[in-house]
This record gives structure tokens, C-alpha cells and sequence, in this order.
């Protein structure tokens, strides 16, 4: 299975898409189907989760290395 995961942040529009095993990160220009629908979800305050069993928020990767999780 591949690590490739989409990400929306609070405030932001833009959805991004991060391949784990590349390690990077891209933001999504074109949403379209299915994904295009979630995101219009998301903008009116709707959540979606899939095959995702662990995501944490956090303020900045500072946080991370410090073991420390923003409350």
C-alpha cells in the first residue's frame, strides 16, 4: 500500500497531498469527482476520514520532537 495521504487545515481552501515515501508535499489545483465532493463538504464544516487510523493537528514539528501534543 502506497503512503499517499490528502490534508486540509482550518482556515486554509487548498487541499494538499503528501507522498510519505517521496517525502514531499504538493497542493491539489485541481479537485474533481469524488474528491472535488468531499471538499465542498469540508467547506461547510464537514470532516472526512478514510483508511486513516492516526492524525494529530499540532502547531509545529517543534511539538512532535518534544513528545508534546497542542491540547
Amino acid at each position: 500500500m502506497s503512503k499517499v495521504v490528502i490534508i486540509g487545515f482550518p482556515g486554509d481552501p487548498t487541499l494538499y497531498v503528501a507522498d510519505i515515501d517521496a517525502g514531499t508535499v504538493m497542493p491539489i489545483s485541481n479537485l474533481t469527482g469524488a474528491l472535488a465532493s468531499a471538499s465542498q463538504l469540508r467547506g461547510s464544516g464537514g470532516v472526512v476520514v478514510k483508511n486513516v487510523d492516526f492524525a494529530v493537528a499540532i502547531a509545529s514539528a517543534a511539538s512532535v520532537s518534544a513528545g508534546l501534543f497542542d491540547t
